[in-house]
């Protein structure tokens, strides 16, 4: 990864108030510009392990130099994690799947790449962006024109996935990309966060001043909403080089 940003990434995961067991896995690649959060689903024993196995496939990718090319391997890797949770699944005769979301840094160039309801935002310039559209019913339903987006918040489908890793033999992986601008902030979350805590309520935490304090605030904020379910957390900030890291690195 070159280094046109001093890149800086906290992670943080919690099971919640109500779920004994925490399906949520991530990984953080700090040095190759690679953070990845995953949300299993399929119970205990069955959504821990399609999380992992996910996380396992993502952690093991060789990031290539070139942006195009590592946005690719990135998308490899989520497909080998789906053909191997479809194929254990079918060994089971246990449905099981996940959430993925992964956010690439390279240079000056960024992208996020997910499956499922798992997050991705951007706060740049005191604007939060999302860079993430849920696959999940009632989004679909929400762009079909059945519904109106304020009725989507607290829907009972709002959990019901249109499309997950390992739940079919083949997947479909949606991308986004764009140029990182120094100051640019990151989150990358499952929806134990983004489901109890407003984007308003995003914005304003992630413009913290510190990454520590604005992660343990943001999981303070989804416990206090009750926190139904497991909250993972990363932010990865994207800060000017200054002469001083310039000096630190001759």
């Amino acid at each position: 990864m070159s280094a046109a940003f001093r890149i800086a990434s906290v992670a943080a995961t919690h099971p919640g108030l109500v779920r004994r067991v925490n399906e949520d896995r991530h990984c953080e690649r700090t040095a190759d510009g690679l953070w990845v959060v995953a949300d299993g689903m399929g119970g205990h024993a069955f959504g821990d392990w399609a999380a992992n196995a996910v996380v396992q496939a993502l952690d093991s990718v060789a990031v290539p130099p070139d942006f195009d090319a590592a946005v690719q391997a990135v998308a490899d890797g989520i497909h080998s994690a789906n053909r191997r949770i479809w194929a254990e699944a079918q060994r089971r005769g246990q449905q099981m799947g996940s959430t993925v979301v992964v956010l690439l840094v390279q240079g000056d160039r960024f992208a996020a790449l997910w499956v499922g309801d798992s997050r991705a935002y951007l706060l740049r310039d005191a604007m939060l962006v999302p860079l993430t559209r849920d696959h999940s019913q009632v989004q679909e339903m929400v762009d079909r024109g059945l519904i109106a987006p304020e009725e989507a918040t607290n829907h009972p489908r709002g959990h019901v996935l249109a499309r997950a890793i390992g739940v079919g033999a083949r997947i479909a992986v949606d991308v986004v990309a764009d140029t990182v601008e120094a100051g640019d902030r990151f989150l990358l979350c499952s929806d134990g966060l983004s489901g109890q805590v407003p984007d308003a309520g995003l914005a304003t935490i992630m413009a913290a001043p510190g990454q520590s304090v604005a992660i343990e605030a943001l999981i303070a904020r989804a416990l206090a909403a009750g926190a139904p379910d497991n909250v993972t957390v990363i932010l990865v900030w994207a800060q000017e080089i200054t002469r001083l890291d310039i000096e630190a690195r001759t």
